[in-house]
């Protein structure tokens, strides 16, 4: 990973064989950053996604291995009981254009990645929702 800071905004490119999530969480940490909006694109061979089923309060994870391109990936970096926390969901499209969507446990890049964090200079901590069954923002 590479990056580089302009006022409150990071630009970060990631390499092959590199975790999204895990750079997320290596650059927020070094940077001290505690709230941020997260924007990308890229590739990605090797991608882990969740769907949340409300009635069950249950997380379903699918896996796709293959030649992907991000098409969105978006979501906040935030803290729950002041630690680290990062909510990120991605689309990804394959070689026919058919696209996979949902919460991202896991994406490794295959070629690049183009990251986009945007620093929020404040803190929103998250805390588990039994009624809903996940970590919501708390204000």
């Amino acid at each position: 990973m590479e990056y580089r800071k302009f006022d409150n905004t990071y630009i970060v490119r990631l390499d092959p064989g590199e975790e999204i999530l895990e750079q997320v969480k290596v650059l927020s940490l070094k940077e001290g950053i505690q709230l941020a909006t997260v924007q990308g694109l890229g590739a990605v061979n090797d991608l882990t996604l969740g769907i949340f089923k409300p009635d069950e309060k249950k997380y379903y994870a699918n896996s796709f291995q293959g030649y992907y391109e991000i098409v969105s990936l978006t979501g906040t970096v935030s803290t729950m009981d002041g630690e680290f926390y990062c909510h990120l969901h991605l689309s990804a499209g394959d070689a026919t254009g058919h696209v996979v969507g949902g919460h991202l446990n896991k994406a490794v890049i295959s070629a690049t990645a183009e990251l986009v964090v945007t620093v929020i200079p404040s803190t929103v901590d998250r805390a588990y929702s039994p009624e809903i069954g996940l970590n919501l923002l708390k204000f």
